[in-house]
């Protein structure tokens, strides 16, 4: 098969023929339909994850149909249309048991685990535990698009954020994830806040609900600004981009009580990222995590999606080639872009 490979961190990778994957007993070999070009392949591909092992297919946000299956898969079948979350439970630990196969203690996650969807076919581990069927009804190119950007931003504003009607919210960098979740707490009748530095994002961030915007570049002090615009502060802020500033200005744009889900990768040379502790201390905030999207946790989301309240098809702003892929990985250090881009393997 065709697939994007590279064998050093931060230089630039290439297409080229690499052998075709094969299912394990639990698992399934999907043949991409459509792949999202996510910041997290980014990160992966600049060598902040420490999982991934050279040389490597980047890929996580995948949607496509089952071409082959390992003889313990109960419920799945080749043929069937599929989507999963970038997270791949094992099915059998306490996290797991609980529900919260978002942690899994044993997860496995394509394209930094294991070899991932910037190629023809991909392999998924536990296709009982992580497959989510994907209807007739929506396209491939949508449903690549739910497994990493769209689901993520569902849970950190409505499971994790706890976001209600008429609250105030607060999202810091509108790429995929964070256009994700300005639509996402618009439908939920809160009122929106989208701070980026792109024209571009910004205007895709009032199409799909924002009610106020801020561009940092005209108006330093983000937070401050948002705590203007809000008569005191945001209930919930998400830091949907991942940085220092990013991170310590959502915290800095809460009132008192509120609450700051970090989304974004935050990577650093010691591991570590400065945080206003000491305003969380005096407000009482909450500093929340969030991690993806369990697959059992779908079909509310796919409810919502099927009846039109919440249209992530929206969010796709460009289909590129598999071709395109390294010049487009490598630019997302720089220029982040607008919307969802989806790769299109077979294009």
């Amino acid at each position: 098969m065709r697939a994007v490979v590279f064998e050093e961190f931060g230089k630039p990778a290439g297409v080229r023929q690499v052998p075709d994957p094969e299912p394990a007993e639990h698992g399934v070999v999907v043949r991409v339909a459509a792949t999202g070009l996510c910041r997290s392949d980014w990160h992966g591909w600049m060598g902040h994850d420490p999982d991934i092992t050279l040389p490597h297919v980047p890929g996580h946000e995948l949607a496509g149909v089952v071409e082959s299956a390992g003889a313990q898969v109960r419920g799945w079948r080749p043929g069937d249309r599929v989507t999963v979350p970038f997270v791949c439970a094992c099915g059998g630990c306490p996290s797991c048991a609980a529900g919260d196969q978002q942690v899994c203690e044993r997860q496995t996650q394509p394209g930094f685990h294991h070899w991932g969807s910037f190629a023809e076919y991909v392999a998924l581990d536990h296709a009982d535990v992580n497959l989510v069927a994907v209807e007739e009804e929506m396209s491939f190119a949508t449903a690549a698009s739910l497994g990493c950007r769209f689901a993520t931003a569902f849970r950190a504003v409505v499971q994790r954020g706890r976001v209600a009607a008429g609250e105030w919210v607060a999202v810091h960098g509108c790429g995929g994830v964070g256009l994700s979740a300005v639509m996402i707490a618009a439908a939920c009748g809160a009122r929106v806040v989208a701070v980026d530095v792109s024209p571009e994002a910004l205007e895709l961030a009032r199409r799909f609900g924002a009610a106020r915007c801020v561009d940092p570049r005209r108006t330093p002090d983000t937070a401050a600004a948002v705590r203007d615009l809000t008569s005191g502060g945001a209930h919930l802020s998400l830091d949907a981009l991942g940085s220092p500033v990013t991170c310590a200005a959502s915290v800095g744009s809460l009132r008192r009580r509120g609450r700051h889900v970090q989304v974004g990768l935050l990577p650093s040379p010691d591991g570590t990222t400065p945080v206003p502790l000491a305003r969380a201390i005096a407000l009482e905030l909450e500093l929340l995590g969030s991690h993806g999207m369990a697959a059992h946790a779908y079909p509310g989301m796919l409810d919502l999606v099927r009846s039109g309240v919440l249209r992530p098809d929206l969010l796709v702003t460009s289909t590129i080639s598999l071709d395109a892929v390294p010049a487009a990985l490598a630019a997302m250090g720089t220029a982040p872009g607008a919307g969802v881009t989806v790769v299109d393997p077979w294009g």
